[in-house]
């Protein structure tokens, strides 16, 4: 483990319990899903879950049972990656990855009914949703801030989010331009704050190294204090951001 001092490889560590480790790409198939779960399990410990398409749930639940890795969760999404404004289709997607056997979904918010003014439609969607989870998985809520933009939008919609039950709110799908940010990571997570501390937070989007991860759970233990920093309340949605970790590990070789 070189290159790292002890308080930065406890980190490093913490940042692997800590990922959502994702494929959510248009040429994903059956052989990118196997490695997905492949990598996942690392000498260092294993992610939190591995987050995939629908149809690949139960192929990712498969591989990762092989290798003797059943407690990482399986996440999905639904509603993804626009956000529309249908309560029907967000519906029938969630009620598919159940049947699936996911355990976490990620429902993207429909930001557009929100910015033209239909805030209460956006948030029964996402309401709808989380009656049809029940307690059968954890539900995740992606906001897209970087088309919300304003502060106070972005805090309003956290609140009703966390008034619904939502379990973790989640940044953005990582398709738009703008992504995570610091400012709406502090955004949501005041929000959690002034609600009680109820609910997760989830920084997903452009978090490649372990320098931009580090940003995030600095803002979460910064807030709540360095115990809040868990598996039950902070995820790190990525997809490269392993390969770096394990390379500032010493675990991986650099360039592979």
């Amino acid at each position: 483990m070189e290159g790292m001092n002890a308080q930065e490889e406890r980190l490093a560590l913490q940042m692997i319990k800590l990922l959502d480790l994702t494929s959510l790409n248009v040429g994903d198939d059956e052989e990118r899903v196997i490695a997905l779960c492949r990598k996942a399990v690392t000498p260092v410990g294993v992610v939190a879950s591995v987050c995939v398409y629908p149809q690949f749930v139960q192929l990712a639940r498969r591989t990762l049972d092989g290798l003797r890795s059943e407690s990482v969760r399986i996440s999905t999404v639904a509603n993804y990656p626009y956000g529309g404004s249908s309560l029907e289709a967000a519906v029938y997607e969630t009620r598919a990855a159940l049947a699936s056997g996911a355990n976490e979904v990620g429902v993207v918010y429909p930001y557009r009914m929100q910015l033209t003014g239909d805030k209460q439609a956006a948030t029964d969607v996402v309401d709808a949703c989380r009656e049809t989870c029940g307690d059968r998985a954890l539900l995740k809520v992606i906001l897209e801030t970087g088309e919300l933009k304003d502060p106070q939008i972005i805090r309003n919609v956290c609140l009703d989010m966390i008034a619904v039950g939502v379990d973790f709110i989640e940044t953005s799908t990582g398709k738009l331009t703008t992504n995570a940010t610091p400012q709406a990571a502090r955004i949501i997570l005041e929000a959690i704050a002034e609600a009680g501390g109820q609910g997760g937070f989830k920084a997903a989007g452009g978090i490649r190294t372990f320098e931009d991860a580090r940003v995030y759970l600095d803002l979460a233990k910064a807030r709540f204090g360095p115990h809040w920093v868990n598996v039950n309340r902070v995820r790190l949605g990525a997809s490269s951001l392993l390969d770096d970790v394990l390379t500032r590990l010493g675990i991986l070789a650099p360039g592979r």
